[in-house]
Order: structure tokens, then C-alpha cells, then sequence
């Protein structure tokens, strides 16, 4: 059974926030399953997760998000919504996670699994808009799946190789601030070329 230690304690914040931004029912979810099953132990603040209700729950809410965010135009109304659950979600997370650490270093860790969230959140939601309005919905169903994949797979990952994993979420978070960054830029660019053609 894996077992987390003081020193890979941040890999599970960073790997575990970034993929509940994505998806927080999955990785909930995942690490419970996992923890139930012992096949890794959850620092001691996580013990939750394993229960059977907090499992079945996210069940459930997981198979909601999985059809919800599958259909275009929902999708964006169901991403808004979830900015409140997300990321403290995440934070909460990561409190616990943590919860044998200084509170000092407890909070960093909780500020740090919240940002984090937000960033792949913030990502999540930038794709989402520019692939919602194409009128075909392969697009909008194949980005979620990849989605709920990248949750399901960091989540497990990070309860084998925890640093493999976090590297993994810093990776993709560096290229989520990018991206969302670009197309800020873009859509405030087409939004101004729009207002000054009708002008």
C-alpha cells in the first residue's frame, strides 16, 4: 500500500488541486476509491474521503458532471457554477492534506491547492468558451472526456509517483496560464475589431 510522507505531501496538493479544478468529483472520487480500497493511505486529514457516503456521493455528482458538461452551451452555465465548488473544494484539500504540518505551512498549502485549482478551473472554462459556439458537439464531448481523463489519471498518478504527477499538473498549469492568457488577449482584440466595424 502507498503511503504519503511529509516530503511528497506537496506533490498531492499540487497534482490533487490541479485536477479538481478539472474535474472535483472525479478526483474525490479517486482518491476515495483508492484510499477504501487501501491501496494508498491518505494523510490522516483525508481519511474522509474514504467513507462510503462521501464515495457515493461523488459518484453520483460525478456521473451529473459527466453528462452536463458534455453539452455545449449547459456546459459553460455548469463551469460558472462550479467556480464556488471547485476551488474550495480544492482548498479544503489541501487543508487536510496538510493538516500535520505547522498551521502556518497549512495555510500556504490550502492558498496554494485553491490557486492552483483556479488556474486549471480558469483554463477549463477559457477552453470551453472558445469550443462551445462550433456547431458540431464532438469537440465540446471530446475536450470533456480528455477532462474527466486528466482528473481520474493525476488523481491515480499521484498515489504512485507523486512527483511524477505534480510535475505533470505544474506542466500543464504553466501552459493553462498561457493559453488562457492568449485568448483573453484574442477575444479582447476580435471584441474591439467587432465594436469599431459596427461603429
Amino acid at each position: 500500500m502507498t503511503s504519503f510522507t511529509p516530503s511528497t505531501i506537496a506533490a498531492l496538493v499540487i497534482a490533487a488541486s490541479f485536477a479538481a479544478g478539472l474535474n472535483v468529483y472525479a478526483t474525490v472520487l479517486t482518491l476515495g476509491l483508492l484510499a477504501h480500497a487501501h491501496w494508498v493511505e491518505l494523510p490522516q486529514g483525508l481519511d474522509i474521503l474514504s467513507h462510503w457516503w462521501v464515495i457515493g456521493i461523488s459518484g453520483a455528482l460525478f456521473a451529473a458532471e459527466f453528462v452536463a458538461d458534455k453539452i455545449p452551451g449547459f456546459d459553460m452555465v455548469w463551469n460558472a457554477m462550479h467556480t464556488l465548488i471547485r476551488v474550495p473544494i480544492a482548498a479544503l484539500v489541501a487543508y487536510g492534506a496538510s493538516s500535520h504540518l505547522s498551521p502556518g505551512m497549512q495555510v500556504l498549502a490550502t492558498a496554494a491547492g485553491a490557486s492552483i485549482a483556479l488556474a486549471s478551473h480558469g483554463w477549463k472554462t477559457a477552453v470551453r468558451a472558445a469550443v462551445t459556439p462550433s456547431p458540431e458537439p464532438i469537440s465540446n464531448i471530446a475536450l470533456s472526456t480528455t477532462e474527466d481523463g486528466v482528473a481520474i489519471g493525476l488523481s491515480w498518478l499521484v498515489t504512485q509517483h507523486p512527483w511524477t504527477a505534480a510535475s505533470i499538473a505544474v506542466g500543464l498549469a504553466l501552459i493553462a496560464i498561457v493559453l488562457t492568457t492568449w485568448m483573453v488577449k484574442s477575444l479582447r482584440r476580435w471584441w474591439q475589431h467587432l465594436l469599431g466595424a459596427t461603429a
